[in-house]
């Protein structure tokens, strides 16, 4: 059985089709990933732009056609903080189900989390018991950690897109996340596992990858220092010149910098020396979720 999966975030829209074989076996056939910038302007205003819907919608049908073509027999379709705190959100959800012909669910902030959870879990194959996982999204990054056996989610209004728009320094970040990392900190959470864009292009860039591997970005581990590095480094460039780094998409140079800056913010807030990054994210967890109602 194929089933498709499809993530409408801030930044991009992603595809993931799969085949799970009958004793529940996942295995990728096909990813795609258009930058859509949904979320353009999001630090500016709470509606999402014309152009920006136009731009997303293209990319869905664009998906579709390929939905189509692999046989998918279910269709798995998700959007998160872009949609969720638009005030025109229905607008744009009729406006997908007129032209694409999917009902797109939009999933609060803790089960964004939680679902982040269930595809680091599942594609790292990690007991993370006393681990924190984070996802740096395009505008909003999500934790989840464990305390008194209890898992618990948080989700912030700090994305890559979101402070690139606000034009928020590392000091602005570090005070923004500050109060939230007390109650994660207490928790005695130890090893930081990473999802997201930002964190696969910081293992991108570290490797110097010219071609994009997800099997060498996969349970690659970053560095306090090296993030820090990347930071400075990428903080004297222009957007132009950021194109051109190794391991960099030209459409994610001009956020990428607010994005390493909240890695790097979320790492010493916690005190740990690096972030263990994973390709296996939200997608995965809403492959896995719906595996698991189908028992």
């Amino acid at each position: 059985m194929n089933i498709a999966v499809v993530d409408i975030g801030t930044n991009s829209t992603r595809l993931l089709i799969a085949e799970v074989s009958a004793g529940g076996e996942v295995r990728v056939l096909k990813t795609g990933l258009i930058t859509t910038r949904l979320g353009e302007g999001i630090g500016k205003q709470a509606y999402l732009l014309t152009p920006a819907v136009d731009r997303t919608v293209e990319a869905l049908l664009n998906f579709r056609q390929i939905i189509l073509e692999s046989g998918a027999e279910d269709v798995i379709t998700a959007a998160t903080s872009a949609v969720r705190d638009a005030a025109n959100q229905r607008d744009f959800l009729a406006e997908v189900k007129q032209r694409v012909g999917w009902d797109v669910r939009v999933l609060p902030g803790d089960e964004e989390a939680q679902l982040s959870y269930l595809g680091v879990v599942r594609g790292l194959k990690a007991d993370l018991c006393d681990g924190v996982v984070i996802d740096i999204g395009g505008g909003s990054t999500e934790f989840i950690w464990t305390g008194s056996g209890v898992l618990n989610c948080a989700s912030l209004k700090i994305g890559a897109v979101r402070m690139t728009e606000n034009e928020s320094r590392l000091a602005d970040i570090r005070e923004m996340l500050a109060g939230s990392l007390i109650p994660i900190k207490a928790s005695g959470a130890g090893r930081l596992v990473g999802v997201g864009g930002t964190l696969t292009t910081l293992a991108a860039v570290d490797r110097e990858m010219e071609i994009y591997d997800p099997a060498k970005v996969h349970g690659y581990f970053l560095t306090r220092q090296r993030i820090q590095d990347i930071l400075y480094r990428f903080e004297k460039m222009t957007p132009e010149e950021r194109k051109r780094v190794p391991g960099i998409q030209p459409q994610r140079a001009d956020i990428i910098t607010a994005g390493v800056r909240i890695a790097l913010a979320v790492v010493d807030g916690l005190g740990t020396d690096g972030i263990t990054v994973s390709e296996t994210d939200i997608m995965y967890g809403l492959l896995y979720r719906a595996l698991e109602k189908r028992k």
